[in-house]
């Protein structure tokens, strides 16, 4: 029998480790760790191998934090198997972690691995009734300073779920964009290509900017928003600034980048001599194909007036949809008012009676009235009737029902002036017909 023997990793041996990793997967073992991870640790961890001549028959990689150790990684090729190859690669990484004063060494295997002998031999015991949680981290730490630079930020993972109402328009950007670009693979597999640019479009006030981050939210990728009147001062001008910018954005690997209010950089261009702005929008528009060369990103321009964008900058090739964001419908509207009033009063006052009376209203006209509602309502109860000094009484030492009510809303709604007016509302259903593209 041919005799094998166990040593050290070499740099040398990294093709080695990729047969072994090969050879599990056509076992159809799917390993618990990386590939990567298992490469990095074979270069600053701990690996041994065995080999027969030079040839790698075996590896185990362990990993060491603190007081806890781990094996990141343990095979040997199908036809070395059963010579207690892998017992002694345990004993051999295990000898090179002793140094650390482990308490414990631990490993994780795939339910579908049955070949557990090596780990038994070493007196490794199976634990039974646990379950492996793996999360990864969205922003690797190489990322973090560009994206600094950038004014980017990873938002909350429950901003999508924050997003009250607005249940179709959720329904229209999760299966066009998040769907293929949260599962790219199976994308793939259907022939999908992932989308990389979108326009939303509709009246002031509509959580254009709001669904923006929760798209980012719920990929859990950097939102870097784009402010083309800061861009403006650079010395390089506008249209280098933007140039810039993007080449800084490229450096991530993956981002949803923000240009709100866009017809300002990428308005129809018109008027002999060219305006100033023409050279931005034709940067802008080269800007664009580029970006969309590039995998793992998205960008998002909003705009309130979308007839005043340039023509060549809605075509197709450049944005894949052109999805409209309008004012919340029954439903919507009712979610938000429920998410704006306390708790403490939410069953005493007439939601539906609300819902009613802010038909036309924008996400944003009802935060306001809402809000100006409470206000009024703290007012009240702390300077009326007496004054400060009589009121502390009654709020602060207990009993009575505290907070808004029913006609505290409806006279901040009646006090509340709509930002869409009527004809506005009419020109963007106009424009869902004309250039909406979903």
């Amino acid at each position: 029998m041919t005799h094998w023997r166990i040593r050290d990793f070499h740099s040398t041996d990294l093709d080695g480790i990729l047969h072994l990793w090969e050879s599990l997967k056509g076992d159809s073992v799917e390993p618990v760790y990386a590939l990567s991870e298992v490469m990095a640790s074979c270069e600053k961890d701990h690996a041994v191998v065995a080999v027969i001549g030079e040839q790698v028959v075996g590896a185990a990689v362990g990993r060491a934090a603190h007081d806890q150790g781990w094996i990141v990684f343990l095979a040997t090729l199908p036809e070395f198997r059963g010579r207690g190859i892998g017992t002694a690669l345990l004993a051999a990484v295990e000898n090179r972690m002793a140094p650390h004063g482990l308490n414990k060494l631990s490993a994780l295997m795939p339910e579908s691995e049955t070949r557990v002998d090596a780990f038994l031999d070493r007196g490794f015991v199976l634990k039974k009734n646990l379950r492996y949680f793996e999360r990864t981290i969205p922003i690797q730490r190489q990322e973090l300073e560009p994206l600094g630079q950038l004014g980017g930020r990873i938002l909350a993972r429950d901003l999508w779920d924050k997003v009250a109402g607005m249940r179709r328009e959720k329904e229209l950007l999760e299966r066009r964009l998040v769907l293929p670009l949260a599962q790219s693979d199976l994308a793939d597999e259907y022939g999908v290509v992932p989308p990389r640019a979108v326009v939303l479009f509709g009246p002031p006030g509509t959580g254009k900017t709001t669904f923006a981050k929760a798209i980012a939210s719920r990929l859990e990728w950097p939102f870097v928003e784009v402010f083309p009147s800061r861009l403006a001062s650079d010395p390089k001008g506008l249209a280098g600034a933007l140039r810039e910018t993007f080449l800084e954005i490229a450096e991530l690997e993956h981002a949803v980048v923000f240009i709100d209010e866009v017809e300002e950089i990428a308005s129809q261009r018109a008027g002999d001599p060219p305006s100033p702005l023409q050279g931005v929008t034709n940067e802008l528009l080269k800007i664009i194909p580029a970006f969309r060369e590039q995998p793992g990103r998205l960008l998002v321009c909003a705009t309130n007036f979308i007839r005043s964008l340039d023509s060549a900058f809605l075509r197709h090739g450049r944005f894949d949809y052109v999805i409209p964001i309008g004012l919340p419908d029954r439903e919507a509207r009712e979610a938000m008012w429920r998410r704006f009033i306390p708790e403490t009063v939410l069953d005493d006052v007439d939601v539906q009676l609300l819902v009613e009376r802010t038909e036309g209203f924008s996400p944003a006209d009802i935060e306001y009235a809402a809000r100006r509602a409470s206000q009024w309502a703290l007012e009240k109860a702390v300077y009326d009737d007496g004054g400060l000094g009589s009121a502390d009484a009654g709020i602060f030492g207990g009993g009575g029902r505290r907070g808004p009510s029913t006609q505290d809303y409806l006279d901040a709604v009646a006090d509340t002036r709509t930002t869409v007016s009527e004809e506005v509302h009419r020109e963007f259903l106009t424009d869902i017909d004309v250039l909406g593209r979903v």
